[in-house]
């Protein structure tokens, strides 16, 4: 049997925004979250620029007319962590709009944080 799935950890205001988005782009994120828990990639996670090595991925999905995208990081072992998921308000080029680079910037910063006083201490074979 394989092993168990990675839990999800949502920071800031990201599952209340996920629950904003249309039915079908919650069930493609979804989707790409599961697959990320199982240690596989989704077809549209592309890695997000400016975040090299940091296992920051995008899943971005059009939907009737808009664009919602979903950023989540797998660096950090045994968790997987929803940094941003937003709409693209801007209709003008596909870079991601800084001040959510900014926001990633500082959530991705308190995933780490979060994840050494939650999962630091839980290594196999350290003591607690």
């Amino acid at each position: 049997m394989s092993s168990s799935l990675k839990p999800v950890e949502w920071v800031g205001s990201s599952l209340d925004d996920l629950k904003q988005f249309p039915n079908e782009v919650q069930q493609v994120v979804g989707y790409a979250l599961y697959l990320a828990q199982c240690g596989e990639k989704h077809p549209s996670a592309k890695p997000l620029k400016g975040f090299k090595g940091a296992g920051v991925l995008e899943v971005v999905e059009d939907f009737d007319g808009d664009t919602y995208r979903a950023v989540y990081t797998v660096k950090l072992e045994e968790v997987v962590y929803v940094l941003h998921v937003f709409q693209k308000k801007s209709k003008q080029g596909i870079a991601t709009p800084k001040q959510d680079i900014k926001l990633i910037e500082i959530r991705l910063k308190r995933a780490q944080e979060h994840h050494h006083e939650n999962y630091g201490k839980k290594r196999k074979g350290e003591e607690p």
